[in-house]
């Protein structure tokens, strides 16, 4: 027997010490106090000012009472379902991690001819499929922007193009509260009801503030019908430090932890114990291109830092991971993917979106996201760390090969090979000869070949006929309000 024996079971670290994200939090509330935020919609300001919020016009400041009050009422975790089936799939909790792409690409590299091009539904519906199709991708986001669509209502396709090619849990954007309506209600047929949808969601609401510190109408709009409706929100905000946010990375947490805990506020003011995810795309504008950094050390660092203070406050964390600020899925893409995806894994990052996003987030790639599934299954096996117990010290079957043996026939070996060693299936171990015979493929002619075999080949379980009616009458009542509004 032993005693205060201590395992570590998996490989993590923080980057923020205790008493740092401490520091970080409560300079947070401080600044909510001393700097207030503004809001833009009157049912907002009037929750805020009922609760005891200094509301000056548009201007609100938030005492630190009405943030902890929200952290009381606010789930410490959020479980997500497979559409078909309803079954729970992804626990948002603790250090458990999950990986999934990005949404709203303006621009997509069509994947049988390498052409940058505007997203369209077809789009959107292939990286839907692909994500469905791989096993270490666990939910998603649009990958792009529909765009051959009526501009207004491009939402509610989106939203189909999603559903129909994945079972998968879903992040969904939305232009406007009307829009995110007409999605909950493909969701509520979908799930077999409002309350079946409430019990096992299979949908999360992307919203943001824009930094800093603003909260626009149809983001506010959207967080308060999310709360209202029992929909998972995740609110994430996107400040650049130097520019929207402090050049100092301390002073980027504080102000982005704000706007993310302001939003907490309110969408708890509207209803006490509504689902919500604490978010950030954190990071650097460089000074030199002006682009917002998808790659830089400090993006990393910072989605660490949040992480670090997601943890101290209980509430699952939005991360981003699997992206690059190259403009092709090249040699620094898959750099740059293996970093953030490594550092969000091991420091315990929920839901972790944009594995497929390269040009800083600007375009979607297929080749991009089929790479991050190999990188992804790699890092899951290295943060299961390093399992001691009797059976694996294998003191025994060391003492029964003896010296000069070998352990390829032990029973032992084969009991555990298969669980204790990562297999790739994009990453080459050939010989050189062998692999020249084959044709010297590089990781990318791999890549790209699997891109196409799922394109060609892979099935996503269908929705029944009734309910894909049942949507595109959604879908087609909205385009019509459209074209009505437009004459």
């Amino acid at each position: 027997m032993r005693g205060n024996y201590v395992t570590n079971a998996t490989v993590q670290f923080q980057v923020l010490s205790q008493h740092q994200i401490e520091e970080i939090f409560y300079a947070a509330l401080e600044s909510l106090e001393i700097s207030g935020h503004t809001f833009y919609t009157d049912e907002g300001l009037s929750l805020l000012k009922k609760a005891g919020a200094f509301v000056d016009g548009n201007r609100v400041k938030i005492p630190s009472a009405l943030v902890q009050q929200a952290l009381q009422t606010v789930p410490k975790r959020v479980s997500m379902a497979d559409s078909r089936t309803g079954k729970r799939v992804m626990y948002l909790e603790g250090n458990n991690s999950y990986y999934g792409t990005g949404s709203d690409t303006p621009w997509f590299v069509e994947p049988r001819t390498g052409e940058r091009i505007r997203a369209r539904y077809q789009d959107v519906a292939c990286a839907a499929k692909t994500i469905d199709a791989l096993p270490n991708i666990d939910f998603a986001m649009s990958l792009g922007i529909v765009q051959d669509v009526p501009v207004l209502t491009s939402d509610r396709h989106q939203f189909e193009a999603m559903v129909l090619n994945t079972s998968k849990p879903m992040v969904i954007t939305a232009h406007d509260v009307v829009g995110f309506a007409d999605i909950v209600h493909m969701s509520q047929i979908i799930a077999g009801g409002e309350d079946e949808l409430k019990k096992n969601p299979f949908l999360i609401l992307y919203a943001e503030p824009i930094s800093p510190m603003q909260h626009p109408i149809d983001s506010v709009n959207k967080l308060l019908f999310a709360a209202e409706h029992g929909i998972p929100v995740v609110y994430t905000p996107a400040p650049m430090a130097g520019t929207t946010a402090p050049a100092t990375l301390a002073g980027t947490l504080v102000m982005g932890v704000a706007e993310s805990l302001a939003g907490l506020v309110i969408h708890q003011l509207k209803k006490p114990g509504a689902p919500f995810i604490m978010g950030g795309v954190f990071t650097v504008m460089d000074m030199s291109t002006t682009t917002f950094s998808y790659a830089a050390p400090e993006f990393n660092l910072l989605q660490a830092g949040q992480t670090d203070i997601a943890h101290y406050l209980k509430l699952p964390i939005f991360c981003t991971a699997g992206c690059s600020d190259s403009n092709a899925f090249d040699q620094q893409a898959g750099i740059e993917a293996m970093f953030s995806i490594l550092v969000t894994a091991m420091s315990g990052g929920n839901l972790i979106h944009d594995v497929g996003y390269i040009e800083y987030g600007s375009t979607a790639s297929l080749d991009m996201l089929v790479m991050g599934d190999e990188i992804i299954s790699m890092v899951k096996r290295f943060i299961r760390g390093i399992e001691v117990d009797d059976d694996t010290l294998a003191v025994e079957t060391i003492a029964n090969v003896g010296p000069g043996g070998h352990f390829l026939g032990e029973p032992h070996t084969l009991k555990h090979f298969k669980s204790q060693l990562w297999f790739p299936q994009l990453i080459s171990r050939t010989r050189y000869d062998d692999w020249f015979a084959q044709g010297a493929q590089t990781l990318g002619d791999r890549v790209h070949k699997k891109t196409l075999r799922i394109l060609d080949e892979h099935k996503p379980v269908p929705l029944s006929t009734e309910v894909q009616k049942k949507m595109k009458d959604i879908i087609a009542n909205a385009d019509a309000k459209v074209v009505k509004w437009l004459k």
